[in-house]
């Protein structure tokens, strides 16, 4: 079972969750997935993006928020803190444990009309991700992808994030999107799914 855990004084880490527009309750049971607009019953879809205090992370959050959700969607912050004692003495010394909160705020701001979840858990990165796919029904994941190097691109050598992206596309039954911001100079943005790899999305 993973360890879940929330920065506390006293507790150490376990999991917690702050959520936008509604409560808790309200996404449990495949039931609540439905929605009513103007007497239409139309199927509210969960996102999840997992991110970190990396750009690219950002960059697909954002992304995530204006191409993917829409009204009545449900846009779920996954922020996942190693299990190492090691790691956790240094989330415990920063406010990293509310990076989260405050991208969740952030995009509730841009787009109220989405729900905004944020969660904070403590366990192996792809273990966790699985875990709360499953569990919380995820239509969609998205996830960061950094700028390739183009000196470990001649050595052939790939870097964890790359491999934990690839993993999470050919492993996960969601649709899983990969996410990289191009340079100002190009624009847009390149996609990868377990159908298309490093596709120009200009918009």
């Amino acid at each position: 079972m993973d360890r879940e855990k929330m920065l506390s004084s006293k507790e150490g880490w376990k999991s917690t969750s702050k959520r936008w527009g509604g409560s808790l309750k309200q996404m449990e049971g495949l039931n609540n997935m439905y929605g009513s607009e103007n007497g239409v019953f139309v199927m509210k879809k969960r996102v999840m993006v997992v991110v970190d205090e990396t750009s690219h992370s950002k960059h697909a959050m954002m992304w995530a928020l204006t191409h993917v959700t829409n009204k009545g969607d449900i846009l779920t912050l996954l922020h996942i803190v190693s299990p190492s004692s090691k790691d956790s003495d240094n989330y415990s010394s920063s406010s990293s444990p509310y990076l989260a909160t405050t991208l969740g705020s952030l995009c509730k701001a841009s787009k109220p009309e989405v729900e905004v979840e944020a969660l904070v858990i403590q366990g192996p990165k792809m273990a966790t991700v699985i875990s709360q796919v499953k569990k919380l029904e995820v239509s969609v994941l998205v996830l960061g992808q950094k700028k390739p190097s183009p000196l470990l691109n001649c050595l052939c050598f790939k870097r964890s994030c790359d491999e934990f992206v690839e993993q999470c596309i050919n492993t996960l039954e969601c649709l899983t999107i990969g996410v990289r911001k191009q340079s100002k100079g190009v624009g847009g943005y390149l996609i990868s799914t377990r159908w298309h790899k490093n596709f120009w999305l200009l918009a």
